[in-house]
């Protein structure tokens, strides 16, 4: 039998995975999302008052938009899908390692918009 594969993602792990990287702030906006930014700007939304994320919002590769928008349960998100970003409105239907592959793409995605001399003080991007 083959390894099980995990699913979903948990605000633990997902603070675990990101909390860290070089730049990253958190704050609450809106009254009850979690947001996620690298200097100042934003790179992954989630509900703040959940333990097991259910919904997660990020920016994607102009170039993946459509394909991922048509996965069953990634929409375009609300007010920001023309900056390509995407509502990921059942994140226990992927696998933890997808998901996490995604909010390390949202991060960079981000963080190369930033001034380069901004870039130059956050150091090397964390590892795939």
């Amino acid at each position: 039998m083959g390894k099980a594969v995990a699913m979903g993602l948990t605000l633990e792990k997902f603070d675990a995975l990101c909390g860290h990287w070089p730049g990253v702030t958190r704050d609450i906006k809106w009254g009850a999302d979690l947001v996620y930014s690298v200097g100042g700007k934003m790179f992954a939304i989630t509900s703040a008052d959940r333990s097991v994320m259910e919904r997660l919002t990020i920016k994607v590769p102009a170039e993946r938009f459509l394909e991922l928008t048509d996965r069953p349960g990634i929409i375009p998100s609300p007010y920001l899908a023309r900056a390509h970003w995407v509502a990921v409105t059942d994140v226990p239907r992927y696998p933890t390692q997808e998901l996490e592959a995604f909010i390390r793409t949202s991060y960079t995605e981000v963080r190369q918009k930033l001034t380069k001399k901004y870039q130059s003080t956050l150091g090397p991007l964390p590892p795939h």
